[in-house]
């Protein structure tokens, strides 16, 4: 075993032993496919109102831009999947916002690992990216080996599904890179493309964030378009209708944080409970979430557009 293999193997062992679902390292490089791809989606208006994401195109196609001699890409997934779920008939939160923010817990986990690496190999600079910053990190976790690509541009795992957090640790240290995934297993399924309320999933594993419910209810700072009125599945905060058909979800096993066990009472509450929340109860319910992205005022919105 050479030196790069030994870094690799410590990496990983110490990745799961914080919990991390996988942990796949590829050699940080431009990502010469995504290029085309990235200059037409943003070409087609498909990233809506997210001006954010015509920034820093470089920066989104070479890690070595966001991280000065990086030579890794160590890509890492984190399982969200809840044993319990919401009741029938009520609005409905994506089941990843159930707990606390995810960035918050996966970022400090990425730290804890980024001192592990100091602390058992030596001098070591690099970033911990979770869901934040110009990294197309589906396009990495493909290309360490993580998972491929579905038709709702959501990556996959055999055996796991999709229910989990992507994150990057982009570092200066060299080391033994794991073969991409090439090889996309949906086949000729399209249930996620079928299942879409609104339509938004497009052909050739493009989704159109215009008419993506998650975007409509979250990233959407104007009063959502009427022409999604019943359409939207009482979605209040997100959607989740692409992953629950997916077959390959049928290997989602709940996860084992802590930090991502609903907030009390949250998945009793009744579409009465929602119309009559209030801001003082929305702070409480969603301290430290992932929904107070929306606000308070976001989510009464998403309530009164689905409730009129």
């Amino acid at each position: 075993m050479n030196r790069q293999q030994e870094y690799s193997q410590i990496i990983k062992k110490q990745a799961k032993r914080l919990g991390f679902l996988a942990c796949g390292i590829a050699k940080a490089d431009f990502l010469e496919d995504e290029a085309p791809r990235l200059e037409k989606w943003l070409q087609n208006d498909f990233h809506a109102e997210m001006s954010y994401m015509e920034n820093h195109f470089d920066k989104r196609l070479d890690p070595r831009l966001l991280v000065d001699g990086a030579k890794s890409v160590v890509s890492l997934s984190y399982n969200y999947f809840p044993s319990e779920a919401q009741q029938e008939g009520t609005y409905k939160i994506a089941k990843y916002a159930y707990g606390e923010d995810y960035h918050h817990v996966i970022k400090d986990k990425l730290f804890e690992l980024l001192e592990c690496i100091r602390t058992e190999i030596g001098e070591v600079d690099g970033r911990c990216f979770v869901d934040s910053a110009p990294v197309l990190e589906r396009a990495w976790a493909e290309k360490a080996g993580l998972g491929w690509n579905g038709k709702h541009t959501l990556l996959i795992q055999k055996q796991q599904g999709s229910f989990f957090f992507l994150a990057e640790l982009i570092i200066d240290l060299e080391l033994a890179y794991d073969e991409p995934f090439t090889t996309n297993h949906c086949g000729t399924c399209t249930k996620c493309i079928d299942a879409c309320p609104t339509q938004a999933i497009l052909p050739n594993n493009q989704l159109d964030a215009n008419k993506c419910i998650s975007y409509l209810t979250i990233e959407l700072r104007d009063n959502i378009p009427t022409d999604f009125k019943n359409k939207m599945e009482d979605w209040m905060f997100g959607c989740d209708v692409c992953q629950d058909v997916c077959p390959w979800n049928r290997f989602s096993k709940p996860h084992n944080e802590p930090l991502f066990q609903p907030k009390e009472n949250m998945l009793e509450m009744t579409k009465r409970d929602w119309q009559e929340i209030t801001e003082e109860t929305f702070r409480k319910v969603f301290k430290k979430s992932a929904v107070k992205r929306t606000k308070f005022t976001g989510l009464t919105r998403n309530i009164n557009f689905l409730d009129n």
